[in-house]
């Protein structure tokens, strides 16, 4: 039987309830814990793969395609578990499960209100998604702020749970924000006191409160919010902003915080093994030289568009001592041949996306990379985008280009795939096999991988041939032979693109070796001092 820890907001959005989630995480699974993570989101889309990232962000994509919030990605690098579309709750996920049992005659024309039917369903959603990652302890973090009138049903559903599943098999965490006032020198507590209130108001009294805050936390100011918000005083802890997020399970530690959980839920607790994520955040604070990466695309103005690739190459940094300085550059500017902006880089990666307007931008990335002997990373839409180049500017194949931007194209390389699901996707993981002797097995040391896929266009066989006799070598394939997963440039220095999102299973202790492999050569371009000048191609 699970045990749950409760995750909440309070005070603002965006106040580090995800990193709290994958960092209480991975205090609990060094104590040889099976922990698994949820996010339950209270707004009404009902299929997170559409929502744009410009606004939401980054789409994690789980081992099943699943496209989810990021937060799953920060609990996946932490715990070093793979999540599935059960770890992702919306509420429109909810409402489109009630309609569709009231439209069976589940309820026997009865009415369907928020309470039971609509509380009595998320909880079962939470119950299933603690069942399918097998956990001994299931931490769910509820998305927005309390207060929010959409999250209400949720709040409402776990402050059910902690009756029916026990007192001692749910604890409440609530992370809150406390504001500085600069004009007075000091940090406030109002903000978190009513956060609280409003959360005992609806019936949830918190255990644990995490307090973000950019400044120091005195003593004074945890008695304070322990006294007024009528918390034990060693479950207020201050979580202040840390060099790096992956200080935050060592800040949770030095706090006692894995302790206290153990104990509130009725669970012996081993010492934490910390020993291998110490040294990892210690390598991460050291001062390294730098290695120039450009990221282009189309959110970049919104980093977190590109959270996984940013995180995948800081990785890939630390394999080879080097602090990746990442240059965020808009692909829109280069479609008129302007690559300026890329005479900076080292190294440059096109993530994927499915909300590009056109790949004219991207295109130029890549030519610019192939003619300057630079190293090039391309992740879906990337990799399409350096294959159109390649077939028009090497291959001969003047108006190539791809149906996904533009339908009624002669030649089209990059056309719809063939094996897709009932959402018109390729998703979910399936095998690679990697061609020997090309720069991909040599990056992953071995001749098979299994990669997490989410496209509804792939490179297009019909030209496979003419493609590979002007040098594009396909370096990893399907399974059966049908599908390219990964290309390569014969005669460059390391210009490779893959079909499938390598980004999403990148951890900081298990980097992914295609991200390695491309670090290492923007790397070895700077240390053999080879890189050109950089004519604007």
């Amino acid at each position: 039987m699970a045990k749950y820890v409760f995750v909440t907001g309070g005070v603002l959005s965006s106040v580090g309830k995800g990193v709290s989630v994958a960092s209480l995480g991975r205090i609990l699974k060094s104590r040889s814990y099976k922990v698994g993570a949820q996010k339950l989101d209270p707004y009404l889309n009902a299929e997170p793969g559409i929502m744009s990232p410009a606004q939401h962000g980054e789409l994690f994509v789980t081992k099943d395609g699943a496209a989810t919030d990021l937060d799953l990605g920060h609990y996946e690098r932490f715990i070093g578990a793979e999540l599935s579309r059960f770890s992702s709750v919306t509420a429109g996920q909810v409402y489109r499960i009630l309609l569709e049992n009231e439209r069976r005659g589940d309820y026997l024309g009865g009415t369907i209100q928020v309470v039971p039917q609509l509380t009595d369903e998320i909880k079962r959603l939470i119950r299933r998604g603690a069942d399918a990652n097998e956990a001994d302890i299931a931490i769910v973090e509820v998305g927005g702020t309390v207060g929010d009138i959409e999250g209400q049903p949720f709040l409402e559903a776990i402050r059910q749970m902690r009756n029916e599943e026990g007192r001692d098999h749910v604890v409440y965490v609530h992370v809150t924000f406390l504001p500085y006032i600069a004009a007075t020198h000091e940090l406030k507590t109002k903000p978190t006191q009513h956060s609280v209130n409003e959360l005992r108001r609806i019936g949830i009294q918190p255990d644990v409160i995490l307090c973000r805050s950019d400044y120091p936390v005195s003593e004074s100011i945890k008695d304070k919010i322990s006294l007024f918000c009528d918390v034990d005083r060693e479950a207020v802890v201050a979580l202040e902003t840390s060099e790096t997020i992956y200080e935050v399970p060592l800040l949770l530690e030095e706090a006692h915080l894995g302790e206290y959980l153990c104990g509130r839920l009725g669970l012996s607790c081993p010492p934490a093994d910390l020993a291998g994520w110490r040294a990892l955040v210690e390598q991460l604070k050291q001062p390294r030289d730098p290695v120039h990466i450009a990221i282009v695309g189309d959110h970049v103005q919104l980093q977190d568009a590109y959270y996984s690739v940013r995180e995948a190459l800081v990785h890939a940094g630390l394999v080879h001592q080097r602090e990746v300085e990442l240059h965020w550059i808009d692909s829109r500017p280069l479609a008129g041949d302007d690559c300026a902006s890329l005479r900076v880089a080292q190294g440059i990666v096109v993530p994927g996306s499915s909300h590009y307007d056109n790949i004219d931008g991207l295109i130029a990335a890549a030519r610019f990379a192939r003619i300057n002997g630079i190293p090039f990373f391309g992740l879906d839409t990337g990799m399409h985008a350096m294959v159109v180049e390649y077939a028009r500017d090497v291959a001969g194949i003047a108006d190539a280009h791809s149906t996904e931007f533009s339908p009624d194209t002669a030649s089209p390389v990059i056309d719809r795939t063939l094996e897709a699901d009932a959402s018109g996707m390729r998703r979910g993981t399936f095998p690679c096999k990697l061609v020997e002797g090309t720069k991909a097995a040599a990056a992953y040391g071995s001749l098979l991988s299994y990669e997490r896929h989410r496209h509804s266009h792939e490179l297009n066989s019909h030209y496979g041939p003419p493609l590979r006799d002007a040098g594009l070598v396909s370096s990893g394939v399907s399974a059966d032979d049908q599908y390219v997963d990964i290309v390569e440039v014969r005669d460059h220095v390391w210009m490779l693109g893959c079909q499938f999102h390598a980004e999403f299973k990148s951890r900081p202790d298990a980097p992914h070796p295609l991200f390695v492999a491309f670090v290492g050569a923007a790397r070895d371009v700077v240390l053999a001092g080879t890189q050109p000048s950089l004519p604007i191609a």
